[in-house]
């Protein structure tokens, strides 16, 4: 009697181990191939078609860059019309920047709200594996996976850019595509991966909160695109003090932030001129290209402005804190995921079975 106690409850025990870690892998896999899979054929047509485009742009603009050598061809304007005509609809980027968050809604917000709203959770989470190691094992290998996939995916949109962005760009003309382009910058670098984490996570989260598929799906492009508008509108700009400077010659890569007049040491007007102002020491008018980052070039205006003791001022971000604004909009996106995974887990551990 007291021997097959025993036997039992020592066999009871052993049901009640936790399972292995590489079993619950396993079922991840199978559970989430489908999504996974597409997410990598979706990227790989879109890579393929973008370095189609991309040989195109790379031929327009060495041959763009190859008849402004020479300061006085007629041939310059044209061919930096044709490099921007050539897949228009590209070559801004804000097209590519609903990528991410489709992936995130489609790949990360069906991973818990589809089973809470079928129901099939309950069956999970009385497993030996256990409700929190059963969501840890779903969400971070996936969150893994999808950031490597579309940082591989990154290297060819950043091949394709390169003539938007590179030195010679500035020569065309193409002055408002510096490194720091809104539609580019999250494309480039390791900026792609993050948000394409950030959004994953926010399905995650929000699937967990609504429990629905479809209405987790978009609020998950709700709070993406609000995300992503405060960082590009707020936070993105105080990443670091821009450098301030009476300099005329800002480099043309620069990220011009604003431009502002004093006079004997106070501050008078910003961006352009009054009317009045230019008609009294201005009456021709001054030459009107584009500057650095697309801000009016002010060239003109100092020389009829500077003798009667106006002072411009400029602030802006040069081209070489690229890869410093890459890293910290990176690491912070990469802790907002895993706060955003951590929540998660903590949630499906509070709800009730």
């Amino acid at each position: 009697m007291t021997a097959l106690t025993v036997s039992a409850g020592r066999e009871e025990d052993a049901s009640l181990r936790p399972l292995p870690w590489q079993r619950m892998a396993w079922v991840t896999w199978r559970q989430h191939r489908t999504p996974l899979v597409s997410v990598a054929v979706f990227l790989g047509a879109l890579a393929v078609g973008i370095w189609v485009a991309g040989r195109t742009t790379h031929h327009v603009y060495a041959a763009a860059v190859a008849a402004c050598e020479s300061r006085n061809s007629l041939a310059c304007p044209g061919m930096a019309n044709t490099l921007l005509g050539t897949y228009g609809f590209l070559s801004n980027g804000f097209i590519l920047q609903g990528v991410p968050v489709l992936i995130g809604a489609f790949a990360g917000a069906p991973v818990l709200a589809r089973e809470l709203e079928t129901g099939t959770f309950r069956y999970a989470w009385t497993q030996g594996f256990g409700r929190w190691r059963w969501t840890l094992a779903k969400l971070v290998p996936l969150a893994v996976m999808l950031a490597a996939a579309a940082g591989v995916f990154s290297l060819v949109l950043d091949w394709y850019y390169q003539p938007y962005v590179a030195e010679g760009s500035q020569a065309l003309g193409l002055t408002a595509y510096t490194p720091f382009f809104p539609g580019l910058f999250d494309l480039r670098g390791i900026g792609f991966a993050a948000w394409t984490l950030v959004a994953f996570a926010i399905g995650a989260l929000a699937g967990m909160l609504i429990r629905r598929v479809v209405p987790a799906i978009v609020a998950t492009l709700v709070a993406y695109a609000a995300l992503a508008f405060a960082v590009g509108s707020w936070l993105r700009p105080a990443y670091m003090a821009p450098v301030v400077t009476s300099n005329l010659n800002v480099p043309g890569s620069a990220w011009v932030m604003s431009q502002w007049w004093t006079k004997g040491g106070r501050f008078t007007f910003a961006g352009s001129p009054p009317q009045n102002l230019l008609n009294k020491y201005c009456p021709n008018g001054p030459a009107g290209p584009v500057g650095p980052g697309g801000m009016p070039k002010t060239t003109g205006l100092a020389e009829c402005l500077t003798p009667h003791g106006y002072t411009q001022w400029t602030s802006y971000q040069p081209a070489s804190r690229f890869w410093a604004f890459q890293w910290i909009e990176g690491g912070w996106l990469l802790v907002l995921s895993a706060l955003l995974i951590a929540a998660t887990i903590w949630l499906v551990r509070r709800r009730a079975a």
